[in-house]
């Protein structure tokens, strides 16, 4: 296990004999636990409505410029049968942080996919309370995606401030609820937020290791056009490239 310091060190390291020979360790250890297999998945992006007002997001609640949308039930459905037809293991469920989506409902269409398919699914739909995780887990959802952004909460809030009245979420531990739940759980982090630093990014690494996460995913920090916080510059010290 890398210490704080030698994980700040490895991303900051720019020789390139040392950067091949961290390439190699890595690819050994995603080898030994994972394979060399290729799972595909069918990701069905049903909803872009949002409650939220993030500050990168373009799917934010205050952008009045995108064209919104919901399918339906059986819209859902017929993209679950093409994924069956195409001999995929899951489907992700997946949407912008949309309340008009009640539990109920999506826990038909849970119910549905694993008692007439062979899937996994798993779910991607924001903040939800506990009580929900618990019934989409009872009606057989395998796993939940949720990215915890960043483990600085400063940056967090600034990214992904709070709805109106409401606190900011804690993600680490409603993921580790989901894990108690029986979830496998997903997360991850942005990288190139103005104002990350590399211990940010360090101590993003080490949570993703405390939470022994089953799938991570990291992305750019991309701000979309229209949103407060696009074309912010970042500070000078210390930043992530």
């Amino acid at each position: 296990m890398l210490t704080h310091q030698e994980i700040v060190d490895w991303l900051r390291e720019t020789d390139p004999e040392r950067l091949e020979t961290l390439w190699k360790q890595a690819d050994d250890v995603r080898r030994s636990h994972v394979g060399d297999a290729v799972h595909l998945r069918g990701l069905i992006e049903f909803s872009n409505h949002c409650a939220r007002q993030c500050g990168y997001c373009g799917l934010r609640a205050g952008n009045r410029e995108i064209i919104r949308y919901r399918m339906d039930a059986n819209e859902i459905w017929a993209c679950v049968q093409e994924a069956v037809s195409y001999d995929y293991g899951a489907v992700v469920l997946q949407s912008g942080e949309d309340f008009g989506i009640t539990a109920e409902w999506m826990g038909d269409i849970i119910r549905r996919i694993k008692s007439e398919t062979p899937l996994a699914v798993t779910l991607s739909l924001g903040e939800r309370a506990e009580d929900e995780l618990q019934y989409w887990r009872e009606c057989g959802a395998d796993r939940y995606l949720l990215r915890f952004e960043t483990s600085n909460p400063e940056l967090f809030a600034k990214v992904h401030p709070p709805r109106s009245g409401e606190i900011s979420c804690n993600r680490i531990a409603l993921l580790k609820a989901m894990r108690q739940l029986g979830y496998e759980t997903g997360s991850g982090a942005l990288i190139g937020i103005p104002g990350q630093t590399y211990d940010d990014l360090a101590r993003d690494i080490e949570i993703f290791h405390e939470l022994n996460l089953d799938m991570i995913g990291v992305g750019p920090y991309i701000p979309h056009p229209g949103t407060p916080l696009a074309g912010e510059p970042r500070d000078a010290a210390d930043q992530t490239p």
